[in-house]
């Protein structure tokens, strides 16, 4: 099976999610995590960290939007990357101080996250990476682990930049996307076998994370929501597609080739295909951050 190289230009790019009440979310997307709207039409908007910056995150309003089921397949979390420590701890201390509830904080070894959930109950980690030349190995992979986070630390470190709130830092992007599939090994065949990202590490239970370039993981993938879990329905609020932004037209094209090979082809377009992992969760690939805002309707993509 001949594999996309890609390299480590590879990255996450707009995130659509399904939500029941856009002004809600958006009373917390950009309101209180200080993303920008930059477009709005009908029942969409679009949100990015700076006016000029790549669009982020688009929430869509679901007709008839209910929560999504426990067991099924989708959304595990949208992860927010900030450009540094600072940054994370003053997002951090904001959240704390307007009594956001928070799932939990974790040391990766290879970053500082927090985890928290949106008004839907989309999972959310806020994250900074450590520098990469402290990021543990093992045997050749990368060996992540979930340790307890200095909370008391990263509060001391909002204390280091007293300037007022104006927003999410302006350099924040996604840094990778967590997903809910039914089978490790179909996953694998998809993200590797057909997208071309190679898996970064295998030995977290219940877990296979994946990247290019050498990054510790631009999407993870598990079977916590239990093996041969059905994908959600349509109506229920989540993860309603992902971006994998590759360097060229060429790759798109052979991820296409690939996608259509293996039965994961779900939509081509102009320079862009949209394609399907087997357990519902839809990625989007295209070759730059640029997407003109567009209605987006109840089951289109």
């Amino acid at each position: 099976m001949e594999h996309v190289d890609l390299p480590a230009t590879t990255h996450i790019g707009l995130v659509g999610l399904k939500v029941a009440d856009l002004e809600r979310s958006l009373a917390f997307y950009r309101d209180l995590l200080g993303l920008q709207e930059v477009a709005r039409e009908g029942a969409t908007a679009w949100l990015a960290a700076r006016p000029e910056g790549p669009l982020l995150i688009a929430l869509h309003e679901w007709p008839n939007a209910r929560p999504k089921p426990r067991g099924t397949t989708g959304l595990y979390h949208v992860a927010i990357r900030l450009p540094n420590r600072t940054a994370l701890a003053r997002l951090f201390k904001r959240l704390a101080d307007h009594s956001w509830p928070f799932h939990g904080f974790s040391d990766h070894k290879v970053s500082e996250a927090i985890y928290l959930p949106d008004p839907d109950e989309n999972g959310l980690e806020l994250y900074c990476d450590r520098p990469q030349e402290e990021w543990p190995w093992r045997n050749g992979q990368l060996a992540m682990r979930t340790d307890p986070l200095d909370v008391d630390s990263l509060l001391r470190e909002a204390a280091h930049d007293p300037s007022p709130w104006e927003g999410i830092h302006p350099d924040t992007d996604i840094g990778h996307v967590h997903v809910h599939v039914a089978d490790l090994q179909a996953a694998e065949h998809f993200y590797w076998g057909t997208l071309g990202l190679r898996v970064m590490q295998r030995d977290y239970p219940g877990a296979l994370f994946f990247a290019a370039g050498g990054y510790h993981h631009h999407v993870g993938t598990n079977i916590w929501a239990g093996s041969g879990a059905p994908p959600p329905p349509p109506e229920a609020v989540g993860l309603h597609f992902f971006t994998l932004v590759v360097p060229d037209d060429q790759a798109v094209e052979a991820i296409a080739k690939q996608a259509e090979r293996t039965g994961h082809l779900r939509h081509q377009g102009v320079g862009e295909i949209w394609a399907e992992d087997g357990a519902g969760n839809v990625v989007r690939v295209a070759p730059d951050d640029v997407w003109e805002p567009r209605p987006m309707a109840a089951g289109a993509a």
